[in-house]
Formats: C-alpha cells, sequence, structure tokens
C-alpha cells in the first residue's frame, strides 16, 4: 500500500498513518489522489494489522483545499444527476469502520470536508482554520455541508457555507463549537494524534471497536428511536463471540492513568 504518487502511507504499532502529499497544490484533490484515497480506506477494511487511521496533510499550509479545479470532472448532461467524485474519498462511504482520527494543520476547506465529515474526530493546529468558497465562486456547498452539519451545530456551518471566503473559523472556534476535539502546537499534531491512535489501537477487542464506532454513526445518521431499535443486534456482536466478563475483571485491575484535557 506505500506506492502511491499523491499519499505517503505508513503502518507501525495498529496504527496507519495516511497523508496526502500534494503540499505545491496544497494537497488538493487530484483525480489520481481521489482514487489513491479511495484505495486506501477499501484496503484498510482487510488489513488486520491496522486498527485505527490517521490521515493529515503534507507541509503546514493545508489538510487540504478540496478539489483541484484545474482538472476536468465530466459531468452529465442532466440537471438531475451527477457525477461527484470526492464523494468516493470519505471512509464511511467506503464502509470502513475502523476509526479514523484526522490531523489537521492550516487550511480545512470546501473537499477537504468529505473527509472531515466522516472521520471519528479531529486534532488541529493552533494554526488551522475552516472554511467553504463554494458559494464566493458562485457554486452551491450541498455535500460537504450536509456532512459538516453532523459534526456542528446548523448556525455554524450556515455561517461558514454563506460567508465563503471572507471569513475563517479558527481552530479556537472549531474547538468551542465541538468541531474540533482538541488543538494542539502544530509541531505536537502528529506526536498527539499517533498517540490517541495508538491508545484507542491497544484496545483487547478490536471488533468492540468497531462496533461502538458503527452503533454511533448509526444514531447519528437514523435518529435516536431507529438506531435504538439496532443497538442490541449491535451489541450481540461483541458479547455474544467475547468472554467480556473475565476481559473486564482483568482490565479493571489494570492501573491506567488517564490523560486529561
Amino acid at each position: 500500500m506505500s506506492d502511491y504518487e499523491c499519499l505517503l502511507y505508513e503502518e507501525a504499532d495498529g496504527v496507519a498513518t495516511i497523508t496526502l502529499n500534494r503540499p505545491d497544490k496544497l494537497n488538493a484533490f487530484s483525480p489520481t489522489q481521489i482514487a489513491e484515497v479511495e484505495d486506501v480506506w477499501r484496503k484498510l477494511r482487510m488489513n488486520d494489522d491496522v486498527r485505527v487511521a490517521v490521515i493529515t496533510g503534507a507541509g503546514d499550509r493545508a489538510f487540504s483545499t478540496g478539489v483541484d479545479l484545474s482538472h476536468r470532472f465530466p459531468q452529465p448532461s442532466s440537471k438531475v444527476m451527477i457525477n461527484d467524485d470526492m464523494y468516493r474519498i470519505g471512509p464511511k462511504t467506503n464502509d470502513l469502520w475502523k476509526p479514523v482520527i484526522a490531523a489537521v494543520n492550516g487550511m480545512a476547506c470546501g473537499g477537504a470536508f468529505y473527509i472531515l465529515g466522516e472521520v471519528e474526530f479531529i486534532v488541529a493546529a493552533e494554526t488551522a482554520t475552516f472554511f467553504d468558497p463554494h458559494v464566493t465562486h458562485g457554486m452551491p456547498s450541498v455535500y460537504e455541508s450536509m456532512l459538516m452539519l453532523q459534526r456542528m451545530p446548523i448556525g455554524e456551518i450556515m455561517r461558514l457555507s454563506l460567508l465563503g471566503r471572507h471569513e475563517r473559523m479558527s481552530a479556537a472556534r472549531a474547538h468551542q463549537i465541538g468541531l474540533v476535539q482538541e488543538v494542539v502546537a502544530p509541531d505536537q499534531l502528529m506526536d498527539v494524534a499517533r498517540g490517541l491512535a495508538e491508545l484507542v489501537a491497544g484496545t483487547p477487542d478490536q471488533l468492540a471497536v468497531e462496533v461502538t464506532v458503527k452503533a454511533i454513526w448509526t444514531a447519528q445518521y437514523m435518529g435516536i428511536h431507529q438506531a435504538l431499535s439496532q443497538a442490541p443486534t449491535l451489541v450481540n456482536l461483541v458479547d455474544g463471540t467475547t468472554a467480556v466478563g473475565e476481559r473486564a475483571d482483568a482490565l479493571r485491575r489494570q492501573k491506567i492513568t488517564p490523560r486529561i484535557r
């Protein structure tokens, strides 16, 4: 999985680190990079050596500025159909239920939200900013704003979408509203993100982690009543196949010093 043109890929200690690697283009997505990100998510579904993924962008200027408009993305002539290649880059869209942590450095805007809207949580550098330039360029923000609405209050995504390039949300504000879960110094970003990923990867039962991820996203997408109707099946995926009681007793005896943030 390391032979990519537009990505850097590493594996260690159960964690895959994926780096969008077009820093000269602010990590904007070309057709090749879209295909490679999709390929990574699909292959991670089958890779039992990886329990958690971290995704970031090369350089310090941008996580990603979305689609690279210097490339052609052909569309059907009909107004009731669309060929949205960017919809292929989200981990959940590719049926990946292993946790994905985003480490956001610099700008994250527009099409970057296809990924950020589907990660488990976000760690951001103090210098990170978030915005959506669509309306400034005369285009509607649709998929991007819908996905980000799952992560932030409606007033915030409205402001982000409608002000376009006229305003950027700081990492501090993103943390205040819950879009970002931790803000760190730029030189600490990857150490913190990888450290968190390694803690999750060290969980004794990977299936329990994946079912938890699936359950929370199910509730987010379906609504609480529909989600709760699926809860017994999701719980039994783990409880019916593991010695949960014995493991819980052993873990209770294990000394863990939690990290306070």
